[in-house]
């Protein structure tokens, strides 16, 4: 039986993605997505699932900080749909709400009904753990923004449902393994995920970055954070549409390579469907 590690307790939306994904997998919940990635390097897990960008509240923090010093491969990725309700303890009311809690990012997907109600938010530490705390705390004042399958799995009452600000609200969520798995060239649409450092010249990120305009490379995301406390170095994360032993690619990424001190492909695996909603 393969295991599944990610950050979370039972009822989150990443307990829900790695079921979904490997419904008849062992799951191994952890409390931060550092020790989700360490169970897979320390082989406690086969797998990790661990959400990287939100359609709503942009990327999750410290993921990619944490990606490229994991030394695991994405294998896979995936988008969930995003659904929260309110709940509160039994015989609780909308009118006796005054604090509202769950993980940072599901506080940033519900603000509209935070703000109708003017409530005090709390951050937990994710979206399950919300709800069991208001479980254990027992007052009526205290609410949770959760999956709908949470307020079950604790003896909620859900106050109100499908209280996402966007009805499109979606997660992407990678699979991560020891072992890279690169599959062969098909007719399959393919992602590839890399970070790299430019080379310390003028205009090396544009000149880096130009081969994938020139070899009519998509470049679908982007993105850049400090390495160290010096704020010199800058390491980028990009996604590219494209297999890397495809020649427009393979090119695109001699230039990038060319162009910079540092070049890993963190993986390759198939596009997930709901890209091709993007296209359409």
């Amino acid at each position: 039986m393969v295991t599944i590690a990610y950050q979370g307790e039972p009822g989150s939306n990443s307990a829900a993605a790695a079921r979904r994904l490997y419904p008849d997998s062992r799951e191994l919940p952890c409390t931060t997505f550092e020790q989700a990635l360490e169970a897979v390097a320390l082989e406690t897990a086969d797998l990790a699932v661990i959400p990287v960008d939100n359609s709503a509240a942009g990327r999750v923090a410290d993921v990619h900080h944490l990606l490229p010093e994991s030394d695991l491969s994405i294998i896979a990725e995936y988008f969930l749909p995003i659904r929260f309700d309110l709940m509160a303890v039994p015989g609780a009311t909308l009118e006796d709400v005054a604090f509202v809690r769950s993980h940072v990012h599901a506080l940033g997907q519900c603000r509209k009904i935070i703000r109708e109600g003017g409530w005090q938010t709390l951050v937990s530490d994710d979206t399950a753990g919300a709800a069991r705390e208001i479980a254990e705390l027992g007052d009526p004042r205290h609410a949770a923004l959760a999956p709908p399958g949470a307020a079950e799995l604790y003896g909620l009452e859900v106050l109100r449902s499908g209280v996402e600000d966007t009805s499109d609200n979606t997660t992407r969520f990678v699979v991560l393994a020891r072992d890279a798995e690169f599959p062969p060239v098909s007719d399959t649409p393919m992602m590839t995920s890399l970070f790299f450092s430019v080379r310390n010249i003028p205009s090396a990120l544009y000149k880096a970055l130009g081969g994938f305009s020139s070899n009519a490379v998509n470049l679908t995301k982007i993105e850049s954070y400090q390495v160290g406390a010096g704020l010199k170095a800058s390491r980028f994360y990009i996604e590219i549409e494209g297999h890397p032993q495809e020649s427009s690619v393979a090119l695109a990424l001699e230039e990038l390579r060319f162009f910079s001190s540092e070049v890993r492909i963190m993986g390759v695996y198939p596009a997930h469907p709901h890209r091709s909603l993007d296209h359409d």
